[in-house]
């Protein structure tokens, strides 16, 4: 692990998004509460929130951090859904892989979710958009 000791202990938020791309049908059916699997969208808003939570489990080397807000929003567009993911800390080092695995699994979930009645889903431009450091 990096050595962040002589670091000071600072407010820190990132804000990663990414897109699950897919049919209009699929979008349809979501937007009806019709899928299969159920609430799509609330079960890929727990799942974000556990891997935000969980991120030094799952990324070697990553320090674990206090968290003390996580916001997973979802825009559902024509063709795809539009996944946010805001972390919010006061800690040593920032909280960017925290929001990148927060939007990767809310991601992931949705496309599980989604698979039965869409063989064309894929997810694309998982990216931080906003990192602060006060």
């Amino acid at each position: 692990m990096v050595d962040v000791g002589g670091k000071s202990v600072v407010f820190r938020r990132a804000t990663a998004t990414g897109r699950l791309l897919c049919q209009g049908a699929t979008i349809r059916l979501l937007r009806r509460k019709a899928l299969p699997k159920g609430d799509v969208l609330g079960v890929a808003r727990i799942a974000g929130i556990q891997a935000v939570k969980r991120t030094a489990d799952l990324i070697p080397l990553c320090h674990p951090l206090p968290l003390h807000h996580i916001e997973i929003d979802f825009r559902v567009e024509t063709r795809a859904i539009v996944i946010a993911c805001r972390v919010e800390t006061e800690a040593k080092t920032g909280v960017e892989m925290e929001a990148l695995a927060g939007v990767s699994v809310a991601a992931l979930t949705l496309y599980d979710m989604c698979k039965a009645v869409d063989k064309t889903m894929s997810i694309s431009d998982v990216r931080v958009v906003e990192k602060i450091k006060k």
